[in-house]
């Protein structure tokens, strides 16, 4: 495994993560995502991704019985949450200092833990003042319930605007960032973010590095029984919409030719796919997910076909593709 620091930090992250998302919990659910954790910690994995709203609260429910279970050492560990979706009340949504605290409370409560490494704003608040979302989260980690406070799909005038606040206060701005990123989502991460790069060294813990499963190529030849985009669930019947207009199937076929570079490579699609976002240097870590432990450990072996991606395979990629966004214009 390969341990990359966590943005300006001294913290190591692996450099694959398993994200431990779930609908409602059942005991068959909660047995097939602790083999997976298990899998992944016995190959290295030391970074376990939750949230507050992941199966309304399931999800650290979930970790922490598995850490429990397995005897591991908490320093081995690097476990976070994410705060915005706490419940249905007027206050249990959103950034306001009540939910912070209440919703951290609530989070450590569930995991069984004294404190997470890592607590982030699930996404950004436009009706709470940035100056109270930062003084709230540095009060979780003046409190040992956090180390690191980040953001999740925030833009980079909110990052900047959290940074320039904690700045003027003698406060700690947000370290790390979880976007979306993956060959066919790219403009946010390389283009917009970059500024922070070179300013804050922003981490990033990036999600759906395989698109929801389009980049396995399972769904070149339609839907398989059985798979996420047959789940009759709103979210997943909005993703399967998007793929299935003419932009998605153009989208489809980039992925067919990225098929023949796999293959050319001697790797499947996803391996390929998830090794091309860990070549990007801003990336601090990709977040996996997997149902099965066989699933996971083909996955991980995504970081052998990183010495694989030379300029030549890269600049084939990008051709296929055609979605390289432009650098903005430096600025000093």
């Amino acid at each position: 495994m390969e341990y990359r620091f966590l943005g300006n930090s001294g913290l190591k992250v692996s450099v694959f993560s398993l994200g431990t998302w779930v609908s409602k919990g059942t005991p068959e659910k909660e047995a097939s995502v602790h083999e997976c954790m298990k899998a992944a910690y016995d190959a290295g994995v030391n970074f376990f991704d939750s949230a507050e709203v992941y199966g309304q609260g399931d999800s650290e429910l979930i970790v922490g019985r598995a850490i429990k279970k397995f005897g591991w050492d908490r320093k081995s560990l690097v476990i976070s949450t994410k705060i915005y979706w706490g419940g249905k009340g007027p206050n249990d949504t959103g950034l306001s200092r009540k939910h912070i605290i209440e919703g951290t409370k609530a989070s450590l409560e569930r995991l069984g833990l004294e404190y997470v490494d890592l607590i982030f704003a699930h996404r950004p608040d436009d009706l709470t003042p940035m100056e109270e979302v930062v003084r709230a989260f540095n009060w979780v980690i003046e409190k040992g319930w956090a180390f690191y406070w980040g953001t999740s799909e925030w833009s980079a005038e909110q990052i900047t605007d959290a940074h320039r606040i904690a700045e003027k206060l003698g406060l700690i701005g947000p370290l790390m960032e979880q976007p979306q990123y993956n060959m066919l989502h790219r403009e946010r991460f390389e283009a917009e973010y970059e500024p922070l790069y070179r300013k804050h060294r922003m981490g990033t813990t990036i999600w759906s590095p395989l698109a929801s499963g389009v980049l396995t190529g399972k769904y070149l030849e339609g839907v398989p029984e059985g798979s996420r985009f047959a789940l009759d669930d709103p979210y997943i019947k909005g993703l399967r919409k998007r793929f299935e207009s003419p932009e998605g199937k153009a989208k489809m076929e980039k992925v067919r030719k990225l098929k023949t570079v796999a293959d050319e490579l001697g790797c499947s699609l996803a391996q390929l796919a998830i090794a091309w976002t860990i070549k990007n240097p801003n990336v601090s870590t990709a977040i996996l997910g997997a149902s099965r432990p066989e699933q996971l450990k083909e996955t991980l072996k995504s970081l052998e076909v990183v010495p694989k991606l030379t300029p030549s395979v890269m600049t084939k990629i990008n051709d296929i593709l055609a979605n390289k966004p432009k650098l903005p214009i430096a600025r000093f």
